[in-house]
């Protein structure tokens, strides 16, 4: 209003010009000392509206300017309030997310340890199983090394033998497969301890994002442990996006699928392996002492019969050793005939002249001579056949004691030897690991 009344002053330059030319026509010299203004009456007016006219302005932009700044802080306070109540809610949101995922990471962490623990099991079964094929190995070695020891012609490739042989290739296999299948247990576990610390890392690192990101939903504007980080959003082009997060972990969590797959196979794979193998080997061994018992069951039947033939040899070299003694005693009874014979002929062969005849005596006697000498000739022949015949049943004697030696110590070899030895064989169980 007092803007309105100051511009309403008359300003007439006619006037303004006349004071101006009074002021300066009609002041007398006398005044002229006392003159100690530098401004004109104008100059005040001008300079008092000058004052008016800006403090109405300014008037005026301060109170748009506070229109403008309650409408800004309204606005700023709700627009914070919501970034706030947003910023609350996505960290409730990463929290639900950081604590599926951390989930998620314990129980493959859980399935892992679990695994890793039941290889383990299955490696130290397969390790007392690889030391529990070594007592079957020994066995069969020494039944072989026992076995050379057999003499005669009982020193044959039977089927022992070829059982035994058998048995030691299999146990090698075996022993070979229990070594491969035990590298391979080895190797998986080294692979699952490594993704499950790869996972333990991953949970302990969303593990404490979780406790920060908790924290960070709890702040309020009324909390007294905050404070200014003027640079805390300096270094964001060094973060990972959110697919980069989550493909991390799945990553990780993949790993860790394949691997617990590959354990589960495994397991199978060694449950069968201890299994087969212990069945194969226990079958062979059965195997074995089949043909052991059936070679013993021969043995014994060999060597009952070569006792009974021995028994029949040595009576017949009694019988044998008593007809060449009586054979002799007929030859030694046939001399005292035949000297009477050839002293009665040569004593007739001295009759004189024409006595010395071939009459019925000396044709008698000369009968008598030639018959007792050609049974002297039968008896000798006929005790000679019996004196062969008595070696050969001597030689035939020694034979068969010779032979009943090498059944008694075959026998002794395969049964007391080689069958109680494997009375030692390790049973299905230990086989399997257990």
């Amino acid at each position: 209003m007092s803007t309105q009344v100051l511009s309403a002053r008359p300003r007439n330059g006619a006037n303004a010009e006349e004071s101006q030319r009074y002021s300066g026509t009609s002041a007398c010299l006398a005044t002229a000392g006392y003159r100690s203004a530098k401004y004109t009456p104008d100059d005040w007016f001008s300079n008092n509206r000058a004052v008016l006219n800006r403090a109405a302005t300014e008037s005026a932009s301060a109170l748009k300017i506070q229109r403008v700044s309650k409408a800004l802080r309204a606005e700023t306070e709700a627009t914070g309030a919501l970034l706030q109540t947003d910023g609350t809610r996505h960290l409730g949101e990463r929290l639900q997310n950081i604590h599926v995922l951390r989930s998620e990471l314990e129980s493959h962490i859980a399935r892992l340890l679990a695994d890793t623990e039941r290889l383990v099991t299955l490696k130290r079964r397969l390790e007392k199983a690889l030391h529990a094929t070594e007592i079957p190995f020994a066995i069969a070695t020494d039944n072989l090394m026992c076995r050379e020891r057999r003499s005669g012609p009982d020193l044959v490739q039977d089927r022992v033998e070829e059982e035994l042989l058998k048995e030691v290739d299999l146990i090698k296999s075996i022993q070979a497969l229990l070594k491969k299948t035990l590298d391979q247990t080895v190797s998986q576990i080294r692979l699952n301890r490594n993704a499950q610390q790869v996972l333990e890392l991953d949970w302990s690192d969303k593990h404490e994002a979780y406790s920060l990101d908790d924290e960070c939903g709890r702040y309020r504007n009324t909390s007294t442990n905050t404070q200014h980080h003027a640079n805390s959003a300096t270094a964001q082009h060094l973060v990972c996006d959110v697919d980069g997060w989550m493909g991390f972990t799945h990553s990780n969590v993949a790993q860790a699928v394949r691997e617990e797959e590959a354990s589960a196979a495994l397991c199978v794979l060694c449950e069968r392996v201890l299994q087969e193998t212990a069945e194969d080997l226990q079958a062979q061994s059965d195997t074995v002492s089949e043909a052991f018992t059936e070679r013993c069951h021969e043995l014994t039947h060999t060597k009952r019969e070569l006792e009974l033939q021995l028994k029949q040899v040595l009576e017949q070299i009694t019988s044998q050793e008593r007809n060449i003694s009586a054979l002799q005693q007929a030859v030694f009874d046939k001399e005292a005939p035949l000297r009477v014979a050839q002293t009665r002929l040569h004593t007739r062969a001295q009759r004189p002249n024409m006595e010395l005849c071939r009459d019925q005596p000396q044709i008698s006697l000369l009968s008598e001579v030639e018959q007792i000498s050609g049974g002297v000739c039968v008896l000798q022949q006929q005790l000679c056949e019996a004196r062969n015949s008595l070696a050969r049943l001597e030689e035939n004697r020694m034979l068969l004691e010779k032979d009943i030696g090498c059944k008694t110590h075959s026998l002794l070899i395969d049964r007391e030897k080689c069958i109680k030895h494997r009375t030692l064989y390790p049973t299905v169980l230990t086989l399997s690991g257990y």
